[in-house]
């Protein structure tokens, strides 16, 4: 249901920090429209479409709500995107690419000149009015979503990799909507409409976040970087309701274009953003789960304690990353700013394309880009029931229960078993989670150390491909020969990109000794692992004592 309480007096403060933003001056004006509800959808207000009351409406800074008609006002700059932030029970439009459309762009000038990707065209004078159509959409209180980390294609050929490693799989999924955590592309903006292209054949609406590698390098400072992002995926910073859930998405990409060394842009939220969000939870009832989602990990940012200071009287809350190419659980207390009953929980998600798809190729062409933790390139299943949450991590092209990799030897000595350590890597594993072991139909269980450490699969799989590229110089000079001896335009195999460095430790891995006194011969390890939501998956391997 739509809150119904009405808060349409309107605040209307001349806020010149948002307008400017900087030094240069900017117009004032203001907006207005009707949020109503669309019964023909055609996405115009016809005479006998009524407005809805109670919905809320944001310049990106300020949050209002409809009143008795639907109507609202709002303060705009001459640099201002309005949007509807979506309430349960109702569904703004979707494009042909399923991306939700709620927003109006107010850019009477367009964006600067000069940019390599194209920006947004003038938008004109601001309209006599802008209305938000809205249509029913019944939503269960429980329900699922597909959650991306960094699917960061630079080429069509990666998002060819993408369609066929990950997109396929999921179409015709159960999950209701779909989210993006950043790096949506590698650099190579043009490629946000073929990307928006692939993923839109799930078949389910989508949101995305702003990350580093989608930014418009060539913007002179950082309010116009995400000039290209904006044209196609509309805001950086918005907020919607999903049954329960209320989901806000922020940009925490902070461009510095004239940076000489080390990546060109820091993290932080930002004055303005953290304005939304206050304003934003004001409409919202504490007891609502809050889901922020970000693409540079919460623990990175400069103004980590000021964003956890808005939630802290929350005690149900869960933020969300991508970025680094791993998997990993966060619990935030005191030093980062947090102050709740119990830590906050900071999940750092797995990416899509895994090592930025890298990694030699398999039968079928594609690269095998196993993240820098040794755990597979992946998606996320969020299930939401109420204000609880559980986090299920899916790899691609496997088996749903393929959720760990247990090392140990092939062969083992009878009298070296018990210095014989196996590790265990459980893909969404974190410090919370329960790993045990036992050898054989019969022995015991025994509890596993978390011991986080460099995974020893992505170590082996980097010294192979070390070995692969000192004999790259002789492979190419022999490819050139061959191409001498075959039919023009034939191309010769690829092998993939080189695997470009692994992290110190995976935060999920386990480690345990064999048992003593194990017989000769042939054995089953058995390893089950019990995660912080109580979903428990288990694993095997064979070893061979002599």
């Amino acid at each position: 249901m739509i809150n119904k309480r009405c808060n349409f007096s309107v605040i209307f403060v001349i806020f010149l920090l948002y307008c400017l933003g900087n030094s240069v001056e900017a117009h004032i004006a203001t907006a207005t429209g009707t949020v109503f509800l669309d019964t023909n959808n055609n996405q115009v207000k016809d005479n006998d479409e009524k407005g809805l009351q109670g919905v809320r409406v944001s310049n990106g800074q300020d949050v209002v709500q409809t009143d008795e008609n639907g109507k609202y006002l709002l303060a705009v700059s001459d640099d201002t995107i309005i949007f509807v932030i979506k309430p349960r029970g109702y569904m703004t439009p979707v494009d042909e690419n399923r991306l939700p459309k709620f927003y109006y762009i107010h850019k009477p000038n367009g964006s600067p000149e000069g940019l390599k990707y194209a920006g947004i065209e003038p938008t004109g004078p601001l309209p006599e009015t802008i209305d938000f159509p809205l249509t029913e959409h019944p939503e269960a209180d429980t329900f699922k979503a597909l959650v991306f980390g960094d699917t960061q294609p630079r080429s069509m050929q990666e998002i060819g990799w993408l369609a066929h490693d990950v997109i396929e799989e999921v179409i015709g999924t159960d999950a209701v909507f779909g989210l993006s955590l950043g790096d949506l592309v590698g650099d190579n903006l043009n490629l946000f409409q073929p990307l928006s292209e692939v993923v839109a054949t799930i078949g389910i609406p989508w949101y995305n976040v702003y990350g580093n590698h989608d930014m418009n390098r060539q913007a002179t400072d950082d309010r116009y970087a995400d000039e290209t992002y904006e044209r196609v995926f509309g805001p950086t910073c918005y907020s919607y309701d999903w049954g329960p859930v209320h989901f806000i998405n922020i940009d925490n990409v902070h461009f510095l274009p004239d940076k000489e060394d080390g990546p060109p842009y820091f993290s932080e939220v930002g004055e303005r953003q953290l304005t939304f969000i206050q304003n934003d939870l004001a409409f919202v009832p504490k007891e609502q789960l809050i889901v922020i989602s970000m693409h540079i990990p919460l623990t990175e940012m400069r103004d980590v304690k000021e964003l956890m200071k808005l939630l802290n009287d929350r005690p149900h809350t869960l933020t969300l990353s991508a970025h680094t190419h791993i998997q990993r659980d966060d619990f935030i207390g005191q030093e980062q700013g947090w102050h709740g009953n119990n830590k906050h929980h900071h999940h750092n998600h797995a990416t899509t394309s895994g090592s930025w798809w890298q990694g030699t190729l398999d039968e079928i062409g594609i690269p095998h880009t196993t993240m820098r933790d040794g755990a597979p390139n992946g998606y996320g299943i969020f299930t939401f029931s109420g204000n609880q949450y559980s986090i299920r991590f899916k790899a691609a092209r496997r088996p749903a229960d393929y959720q760990m990799n247990i090392w140990s030897p092939w062969e083992v000595a009878q009298s070296e078993t018990t210095n014989t350590d196996v590790l265990v890597n459980v893909f969404g594993g974190n410090s919370r989670s329960k790993v045990e072991m036992r050898l054989g139909n019969d022995g015991e269980w025994t509890q596993m150390t978390y011991t986080p450490q460099k995974d020893p699969y992505f170590k082996a799989l980097k010294e192979r491909d070390e070995a692969y590229h000192i004999e790259r110089k002789l492979h190419n000079t022999v490819r050139e020969s061959m191409k001498l001896l075959m039919k023009e335009g034939t191309e010769l195999p690829k092998r993939g990109k080189r695997l470009s460095y692994g992290v110190p430790k995976s935060y999920h891995i386990w480690q345990a000794k064999l048992p003593q006194n194990i017989k000769k011969g042939t054995h089953i390890i058995y390893v089950r692992t019990t995660d912080m939501f109580g979903q428990t998956y288990n694993g095997r391997r064979i070893i061979r004592v002599k």
